[in-house]
C-alpha cells in the first residue's frame, strides 16, 4: 500500500492513497459490515428469506408468496385457518382484503407476523 502521510506539530494528521486502494478499503470495510449484519441475523435466529421471495412479496399478493414458500395448498392453510379455500383465493386474487382477524388467523398459520401481509 502506497500511503503520504502529511504531519502537523510532528503528528501524522492525514493520510493519502491512491483512488483504487481507497476503492478496495471500502469495499472491504462494506463487506464486513454484510458479514456483521449477517452475524448478527444469526444470533438473534432471523428466518432467512431467499432473494427470489423477496422479490416476489414485492410484486405479487404477500399471502400467495407466503402460502406457496411454506409449501401449502390454498386449501391446507385455509384448514389451518378454519376458513373457507374461495376466502383464500379471494385473497389471493386480490378480490378481498380479508378482516383483520382473517388476516391474523393466516400470519399465524404462516407463523409470520401480521405486517409481513399488510
Amino acid at each position: 500500500m502506497s500511503v503520504q502521510f502529511i504531519e502537523q506539530n510532528g503528528q501524522r494528521q492525514y493520510a493519502i492513497l491512491p483512488m483504487a486502494e481507497y476503492e478496495a478499503l471500502l469495499d472491504k470495510v462494506e463487506m464486513l459490515e454484510d458479514i456483521k449484519a449477517y452475524d448478527e441475523a444469526m444470533r438473534r435466529d432471523e428466518e432467512m428469506i431467499p432473494a427470489e421471495v423477496v422479490y416476489r412479496l414485492l410484486n405479487e399478493n404477500k399471502t400467495k408468496v407466503w402460502r406457496e414458500y411454506r409449501g401449502l395448498t390454498q386449501s391446507e392453510l385455509a384448514e389451518c385457518c378454519g376458513l373457507a379455500q374461495a376466502t383464500i383465493a379471494q385473497i389471493e386474487g386480490g378480490k378481498r382484503t380479508g378482516s383483520i382477524d382473517v388476516l391474523k388467523k393466516i400470519a399465524a398459520a404462516l407463523t409470520l407476523d401480521l405486517d409481513d401481509l399488510v
